[in-house]
């Protein structure tokens, strides 16, 4: 036995004890290979999956790395069924590659003919391979080049993509670093990704992710293609790269509901790409339009069904896929990795917190004891209503107004999911309203008028969750959310992340109602930023009739 920091559990976890002098160490050589689980204040937790592995894999890591530094950094002796599963695992990466054969074009070529055979056999796999080449190689047809990746790791065997991408049709890009510079963490996850060729950056909100995406951009010098949640996201990433970049305002096309400009760099949402007309997806197209050399997706852990299905065949481009997580409500993760690309840079929340990067943020769930007469409505509703009648309750009303009491003239946004809910606050609190119904025009006026100050609180819907660049918002109040969301949970905090001039902390409130699904659906939605080392403190609603919250506005 000896003083590591880590214990390695024979169920795959592994367990940080954060206070020990060796735990940046072990945990800087064991993110690569481990998923992170949880962080609260003393022991994180971190889990092998095969995935994981898989992605260690695709990054340049290979399984005596990964074992040797789980023998190093353990405490007690590491259980050996598990070192061996690591090895088996991590062989099974590779032993399929796709390359580019200069006669028969793509091609997929075993390094094991046995596991050839077996997927040459394999009732989904099969259509999707061509003529035998020899017995170990047999040709691919390139459209089939997504779709047969997302298909081999669904058999757990996930192939290496040689294959190499086309540089696309070349449009000069530089960086304007006249008044700005690369933070160190944004320089890494660019060179992580141009290593690799295609893959995933994950960052915190406000952490600078358009800035990791015009670094990329300038790097390929070529066209580039950008997908955003909604409009107002794709304008602040307009901004962004006027500001950023040598761009003019002529490279730059908008491609929405309200434009459709196509230009060498073109900005178009996933709400636009999926739009169907006649059955059919026709803005599909867009993908085909011009020889992109770059193709970034923003916030990719919401990439929508259909935009996956077109990145299947888009495999030959430099793909490049920005989230604060990677958590897929829908559990799609092995999509992502197989069809955008694996993860090539991952920099923990508290890490970038520590350094300055983002704003320090307090989370607080304020519980509310429902009226005797909401309590009885919620008990005999319809299972399907009751999240609603809770979320909803009217004796939420009082605690949002004494919330903002405690912070006096801080830029505040009272978030929720319900629209009824929404416009009886915006009435009782005399403050603005931004829905899904509510106009880019006046949703952008309304976001400067934030920015600005001269409107200090907002009533906004689910459309400020994603990619909406509020820096000077301090408190946020929720009142409702989309059941147990947790990509939910973190976008709504991520607002708040933005470093403050004035060193400021930032307050997250939800306010739930107790002894109902609210409560259950909080605890889910609040995981995410558990793992991250967001720990909640739940107060009763009671209490904010005391004292006013430590740091907040005089």
């Amino acid at each position: 036995m000896t003083d590591g920091p880590l214990i390695v559990q024979s169920d795959k976890t592994l367990l940080l004890e954060i206070a020990h002098p060796d735990a940046p160490a072990a945990r800087a050589n064991i993110a690569p290979f481990a998923e992170l689980e949880r962080s609260p204040e003393h022991i994180h937790t971190y889990r092998i999956t095969p995935l994981a592995l898989w992605n260690a894999r695709a990054a340049g890591h290979d399984a005596e790395q990964v074992v040797d530094a789980l023998v190093r950094w353990s405490r007690f002796p590491v259980p050996q069924a598990l070192l061996v599963d690591v090895v088996d695992t991590m062989a099974r990466y590779g032993r399929l590659v796709l390359q580019t054969h200069p006669a028969h074009g793509l091609i997929m070529a075993s390094r094991d003919r046995a596991v050839l055979e077996e997927i040459l056999r394999h009732k989904k796999i099969a259509p999707m391979l061509g003529a035998r080449i020899d017995p170990d190689t047999v040709i691919v047809h390139p459209s089939q080049r997504g779709h047969l990746k997302q298909a081999l790791l669904k058999v757990g065997w996930p192939a290496e993509d040689e294959a190499g991408y086309v540089n696309g049709e070349a449009h000069p890009i530089e960086l304007d670093l006249t008044d700005w510079h690369l933070r160190s963490y944004q320089a890494e996850a660019v060179e992580g990704f141009w290593a690799g060729g295609s893959g995933v950056v994950v960052l915190p909100c406000g952490a600078g992710k358009t800035l990791v995406g015009a670094a990329a951009m300038a790097r390929a010098g070529a066209t580039t293609l950008i997908l955003v949640t909604n409009t107002v996201a794709g304008r602040q990433w307009r901004r962004e790269l006027l500001a950023r970049t040598s761009l003019t305002v002529e490279e730059i096309g908008e491609y929405s509901g309200e434009r459709k400009e196509i230009r060498p760099v073109t900005i178009a949402t996933y709400q636009v790409m999926t739009r169907k007309i006649g059955g059919v997806y026709r803005h599909l197209d867009l993908f085909d339009s011009r020889d992109w050399g770059l193709v970034i997706y923003d916030e990719v852990h919401l990439l929508p069904a259909p935009v996956f299905r077109m990145t299947a065949d888009l495999q030959s481009r430099r793909r490049l896929g920005l989230t604060a997580t990677l958590v897929r409500e829908d559990g799609r993760e092995g999509d992502v990795f197989s069809l955008i690309g694996p993860k090539r840079y991952d920099a923990p929340w508290k890490d970038i917190e520590s350094q300055g990067w983002i704003a320090p943020a307090e989370c607080i769930e304020v519980r509310v004891t429902l009226t005797d007469a909401e309590r009885l409505g919620y008990a005999v509703a319809e299972p399907e209503e009751r999240y609603k009648i809770a979320s909803t309750a009217h004796t939420k009303m009082p605690v949002v107004r004494s919330i903002l009491d405690r912070h006096p003239g801080e830029p505040t946004l009272v978030i929720g999911a319900y629209l009824d809910q929404l416009e009886k606050l915006g009435e009782e609190l005399q403050v603005p309203i931004i829905q899904g119904s509510t106009r880019n025009a006046e949703r952008e006026r309304l976001f400067d008028a934030f920015r600005a100050g001269e409107v200090p609180t907002l009533v906004v819907s689910k459309v400020a969750n994603f990619s909406i660049d509020l820096p000077e918002a301090t408190v946020a109040i929720q009142v409702s959310g989309t059941f147990g969301s947790r990509q939910e949970e973190a976008q709504r905090l991520g607002r708040l992340l933005r470093p403050k001039v004035d060193g400021r902390q930032a307050h997250f409130y939800s306010v739930v109602a107790r002894d109902t699904l609210d409560t259950d659906y909080a605890a889910h939605r609040q995981r995410f930023l558990a793992e991250q080392g967001y720990a909640y403190r739940i107060v009763d609603a009671d209490d904010l009739l005391g004292p006013a919250v430590p740091g907040a506005a005089e």
